[in-house]
């Protein structure tokens, strides 16, 4: 998935015609949507792209120690998110499965390429602010849309080790699942299931609306220069975080003392 396969991602040469599109809601269900909505922001974060032409996705974080794929031709198929030890913390992965919201999915990316919080992150937090049902089921801690389609589950091993896994499926059974190992950075678990709980509808071109008994719908008009000025406005704002965090580095003041200097004799008064 090299650059040149982006070509005619938006308006490009085409007549600005309207063309129709759905806001689908809940998002959870809305189908896998556009890869390129995560690989974009990536690249224009300065992540590289590794991916093999007409293979699978696979970009790489700039300091090498994170990947990020997508390969739709094995079964499941679907996002590995891949994370080395840093020392602080072990080697860690989130899976996804091929039909999570490109927009959800992009929760967790996106925050890869910020800077952490200094606040505690909260898992829970944005579940229970958008009214999911939070509980005990046993050894799980679950959390539940309200709707019933969507899930977050919390489950701690006998050896200590935490896991997430969390999805959504309607009542024909279309859906997808994911989950996070234990060593995978809380901050990124919470960036995912803001994503995961908003209410904002997402948007699907025609013929790629899931058919499902549990969404909503409503047809919208969309012109292709419509289409492209959003998606160019989320690039955009990638590339100016990344100069932004860029400057401050190459601008930041030096903390270390300067080397002592000795006078060779000190000046008397007279």
């Amino acid at each position: 998935m090299k650059k040149k396969q982006w070509q005619g991602w938006g308006a490009g040469e085409q007549a600005e015609q309207a063309e129709q599109h759905y806001l689908v809601q809940p998002r959870a269900l809305a189908g896998g949507g556009d890869v390129r909505h995560v690989s974009e922001f990536l690249r224009a974060s300065g992540w590289r792209d590794k991916s093999k032409s007409g293979g699978p996705l696979h970009m790489e974080s700039p300091d090498r120690t994170v990947r990020v794929a997508y390969d739709p031709y094995v079964l499941p198929g679907g996002w590995t998110i891949h994370g080395q030890a840093d020392g602080a913390n072990g080697e860690w992965s989130a899976h996804l499965g091929r039909q999570t919201p490109v927009e959800i999915v992009a929760g967790l990316t996106d925050a890869l390429t910020r800077p952490r919080s200094a606040h505690a992150p909260n898992v829970w937090a944005p579940l229970q602010e958008q009214n999911w049902h939070t509980r005990f089921e046993g050894a799980h801690y679950m959390a539940t849309s309200p709707n019933g389609t969507a899930w977050m589950q919390y489950h701690q091993g006998a050896d200590g080790s935490a896991m997430w896994w969390t999805g959504a499926q309607d009542k024909q059974g279309n859906g997808w699942t994911a989950n996070f190992t234990p060593n995978t950075p809380m901050h990124l678990v919470q960036a995912f299931s803001t994503e995961l709980a908003s209410p904002d509808p997402v948007m699907r071109p025609r013929g790629r609306v899931p058919h499902s008994a549990q969404i909503r719908t409503w047809s919208v008009s969309v012109k292709p220069s419509q289409l492209s000025a959003w998606q160019q406005a989320r690039i955009t704002a990638a590339r100016a975080a990344t100069w932004a965090r860029n400057s401050a580095r190459s601008t930041r003041p030096r903390t270390s003392p300067r080397p002592h200097t000795p006078t060779s004799s000190a000046r008397t008064r007279r």
